[in-house]
């Protein structure tokens, strides 16, 4: 076997790992259970999928996001490494033939959302696989007082009692009371924690009280150099934004849950290769998305936790070169946020009419129903039902956390196809069907592996090759579906529902007030957290959200807002220009180390720190690869 660092160098092209990676790696091979807290973009993948590598078997690596298993799968498969995955929307028989590939196909990596650990074939197929670590990634999940709280979460300790591999739990964020209930909820035998600091020292934290808001971002975005990302509450906004930033001669696009599969990846790789500039969008957008030269993120609305804006806001910058995280609001967002706080919880009544409402909506009688999984169109139902999306939808949440129904994120399933026959029997029914032979043909060309395992494929480029319209391709493979030549399963783009109990009379339904009570209070701590956070313009941003982690030894950043305003008051202004244009004078013939400009200019040492700060923070300075200040070209 290859050590942690021969597989970093092979696989990923590195030399050395980042700060804690490989303190976390070793935890890991000696066995131990292991909680690892690394900010967004802190290389937490790296710390479960090396320790698998390194050893004999499968990790199997449990996460609530879709997108994000998809996207991590891709980047193995790239590198050649055997990874799968086992999501919502998969039928039966792709589960089946996906676990025979983990038992016997030699994969070393099995993403499954937790929702499926519930399930008796993955478990019993579980136990049939050499499982040499269990990989928890958005651990907090786990905890009932963290920001995104999932019940099924709760139920990956079961593997403990099939499985004998240590755990590794990953969190970008958490507070130290959900870091130890994390720990006692997945029964670790020892507290274990490895935390890196939030600090990124990179990152300028701005808050700024905004009415037009519009007008300001339009400033922020034709000032600061590099692409950027505009984070908002709704579909509707981003979509508005977008075509303003147009309007306005900056190259701006739009993305949220809404698209289709095809144009978010066009429009993700359109701003990974920087043809597009900015990407206004919801919190959809990011997971998954490693762009190292962010140099913007901004929050047009406020977040509704510090968790959600930390991890949001850290995509800028993780070059380790200069960014900006800005965060606007203005008096009407508090209201804004505090009735987001309220529609989260509505009524039990509204509760039980959703939940009564969905039994009639799948015809599903009282003592039925448990396990199964069926495609949910919100706004089907609500036409039905006469019902307000936004209280089903958080209705929906509420029996999700009394664990009636587990709710799936919106996904995205391509179309897949398996043969079913082998490749004689195929070949008497192209003789005996010549109007499909050279459909058959096309296909088998196309693509390959379809007589082991179900395949994506694309409908709209079989045409192309086919030259047909894509309705008749879809109607081909409907037609050698229904022949049983092949398993067609078209594209899929819906939530789904699933029951985890037998479907209850709604006499019986019973909506805990205690629990609703105190995840409602919790809420509306992390709201007021977040309010408190933009009010604050006396202490550091940057001591502000470390302390919010529990980091209590913390210094000012001297680059945020507050630092700055802090620093202008200490520096009289006819005191800087005169410094300022000092060192300009001294700049313009050469570079300079700052120790050798401090001897240089007749002024107090911190005036000139002070000065020159202000003149990096307006990039007015910058440092070369020598560590010497030059001045900004003009």
């Amino acid at each position: 076997m290859l050590t942690p660092n021969e597989i970093l160098e092979k696989y990923w092209g590195f030399n050395h790992f980042r700060p804690m990676q490989k303190e976390i790696i070793e935890s890991v091979l000696q066995g131990r259970d292991t909680i690892a807290l690394l900010p967004t973009g802190g290389g937490k993948s790296i710390c479960f999928q090396i320790p698998s590598l390194v050893q004999e078997g499968i990790c199997i690596v449990i996460s609530p996001l879709i997108a994000l298993m998809k996207d991590q799968v891709e980047n193995l498969r790239k590198r050649e490494i055997k990874a799968t995955s086992i999501t919502s929307g998969m039928t039966r028989r792709e589960i089946d033939i996906t676990l025979d590939n983990c038992i016997y196909g030699n994969f070393k990596f099995l993403y499954v959302s937790p929702e499926r650990l519930t399930s008796e074939l993955v478990k019993t197929r579980i136990m049939a696989m050499k499982v040499n670590l269990i990989a928890v990634d958005e651990a907090h999940c786990i905890s009932q007082w963290g920001y995104d709280f999932r019940p099924s979460y709760l139920k990956i300790s079961e593997l403990r009692e099939i499985v004998k591999a240590p755990i590794l739990a990953l969190t970008a964020s958490a507070q130290l009371d959900v870091i130890e209930d994390v720990q006692k909820k997945l029964l670790f035998k020892k507290e274990n924690v490895f935390q890196k600091s939030f600090e990124r020292k990179n990152v300028s934290y701005i808050v700024l009280e905004e009415e037009n808001k519009l007008n300001r971002l339009l400033k922020i975005v034709q000032s600061v150099r590099g692409t950027g990302i505009v984070y908002v509450h709704n579909r509707r906004k981003a979509e508005e934004i977008a075509l303003y930033f147009q309007k306005n001669n900056c190259k701006a696009d739009f993305y949220h849950a809404g698209l289709s599969t095809e144009d978010r990846s066009k429009k993700q790789n359109s701003w990974i290769n920087n043809a597009c500039r900015v990407m206004v969008c919801t919190n959809a957008f990011g997971m998954g998305i490693d762009k190292p030269d962010v140099r913007f993120v901004v929050h047009l609305d406020v977040p509704d936790s510090i968790e959600a804006y930390f991890q949001e806001a850290g995509r800028a910058g993780r070059d380790e070169q200069k960014a900006y995280a800005i965060l606007m609001y203005c008096n009407s967002d508090k209201l804004e946020i505090e009735k987001r706080v309220e529609l989260a919880f509505p009524s039990i009544e509204e509760v039980k009419r959703t939940y009564q409402a969905l039994a009639n909506y799948y015809q599903l009688p009282v003592e039925s129903g448990l396990d199964a999984t069926y495609d949910f169109d919100i706004r089907t139902f609500c036409n039905a039902y006469d019902l307000k999306a936004n209280t089903v939808f958080n209705s929906l949440k509420v029996l999700e956390k009394e664990q009636y129904i587990s709710v799936s994120e919106e996904i995205n399933l391509p179309s897949r196809i398996k043969f079913n026959v082998n490749n004689e029997e195929l070949y008497g029914f192209q003789v005996a069907n010549k109007k499909f032979d050279e459909f058959i043909k096309i296909v088998l060309r196309s693509y390959s592996g379809m007589f082991d395992n179900y395949v994506k494929i694309n409908e709209s480029e079989l045409s192309k090759r086919l030259n047909i319209k894509r309705d008749e391709t879809i109607s081909y493979l409907n037609r050698l579906n229904q022949e049983e030549i092949v398993s067609y399963l078209p594209q899929k783009k819906l939530p789904q529902i699933t029951y985890t109990q037998q479907r209850v009379d709604i006499k019986l339904l019973v909506i805990n007030k205690e629990n609703l009570a105190n995840r409602k209070n919790k809420m509306q701590e992390r709201v007021e957290s977040v309010l408190s956070y933009c009010s604050n313009s006396n202490v550091c941003r940057n001591i502000q959200l470390l302390r919010y982690f529990g980091e209590q030894n913390t210094k000012k950043c001297l680059h945020c807002d507050v630092c700055i305003a802090e620093r202008k008051k200490e520096l009289n202004k006819e005191t800087y220009i005169e410094i300022k244009e000092n060192v300009i004078a001294f700049l313009s013939a050469k570079p300079m180390m700052l120790s050798d400009l401090i001897k240089a200019l007749n002024y107090k040492e911190e005036y000139i720190l002070n000065t020159v700060q202000l003149m990096l923070d307006d990039d007015m300075l910058f440092y070369n690869d020598k560590n010497e200040l030059f001045l900004k070209a003009n």
